[in-house]
């Protein structure tokens, strides 16, 4: 009851990308286009992994996870964006606000974490070929997903429990697209230290944690590769890594700059925000399907599948 009789600001307004008309015509074209385009893509992963009985091993069973927390964690922000491109009043309740600052890191926390399991699968599958079976059984799998999604969730309480304490007397314009942390602090009546100290301690912990595993990891992968008599060997085990190392780069990346910093705006915060919520779910698919030859083979035999069931329909 005390947060309440504090918050006096009982809804926000979105200053978005730009105030001009053309522009954000542009926006939500180009956001529209991203937006189906991750839909589909991670859909299609997901159907193909889930469909094709020859995917069904640890590897694609993370990639299938990963492509669903990817298509949650840009429909988060892409919708109410793509309404306000074309809205007069880009307004969003207190509470919605906090729910989708609930969701973003929520959906993100837990792919941080899922990038890290990744990279200890590919640990285990290049650095102990002849017990990869045992040690990434179905079991241990279940355990390590749901383990990710549990992180994900602690992770998103201790960014939105600091921001939902804090008092807004006002103003209650949003210089941003999206409820995240930061440009709610901004927006503060009162001192915001605990809530940024809280926020930089939780986003540096899973930095610190993933960035361990991830280093760790790999070296005794790369290590491991380079030992390899077959090129062949080699040269497929780093398009495999090629590919997840690709995808961490555009995850960790952007968002490292967005949270580990001082409280200061950086210059092009929202354009980085862009990229790491709408850009980098996009381009995943694309990463993993173009380089994976047995997931294009799935996809083209999915193709197939479909026109023989069409064929026989139209008969």
């Amino acid at each position: 009851m005390a947060v309440r009789n504090e918050t006096r600001v009982k809804e926000f307004i979105f200053l978005g990308l730009s105030s001009n008309p053309d522009l954000q015509i542009i926006f939500f074209m180009l956001f529209l286009v991203m937006y189906l385009l991750t839909v589909a893509g991670n859909l299609l992963i997901v159907v193909t992994i889930y469909l094709d009985a020859q995917l069904h091993t640890p590897m694609y069973f993370f990639l299938c996870n990963l492509s669903f927390i990817d298509l949650s964690f840009s429909t988060v922000t892409v919708p109410q964006s793509l309404v306000n491109f074309l809205s007069q009043s880009k307004t969003i309740s207190f509470r919605d606000c906090i729910t989708q600052l609930f969701f973003l890191h929520f959906f993100g926390g837990t792919e941080c974490f899922h990038l890290t399991l990744m990279a200890y699968d590919r640990y285990v599958a290049i650095c102990n070929p002849l017990r990869y079976a045992t040690i990434m059984n179905r079991r241990v799998c279940l355990l390590l997903v749901v383990s990710t999604w549990i992180g994900g969730f602690l992770h998103a309480c201790a960014q939105a429990l600091p921001t939902i304490q804090l008092p807004f007397c006002g103003p209650n314009e949003i210089n941003h697209f999206f409820c995240d942390t930061h440009p709610l602090s901004l927006l503060a009546c009162s001192s915001t230290f605990f809530s940024k100290t809280a926020d930089l301690f939780n986003s540096g912990s899973l930095a610190l944690v993933s960035f361990m595993v991830l280093v760790t990891s790999y070296t005794y992968i790369i290590s491991t590769i380079l030992k390899m008599s077959s090129d062949e060997g080699r040269q497929k085990a780093f398009s495999t890594c090629a590919s997840h190392l690709m995808v961490v780069a555009l995850t960790f990346g952007p968002s490292a700059f967005i949270y580990l910093r001082p409280s200061a705006t950086i210059p092009g915060e929202k354009l980085l925000s862009v990229f790491y919520t709408i850009v980098t779910p996009w381009l995943n698919p694309f990463i993993y399907t173009l380089r994976n030859e047995k997931v294009k083979k799935a996809m083209k035999k999915l193709g197939g599948r479909k026109k023989t069931l069409l064929h026989v329909h139209m008969n």
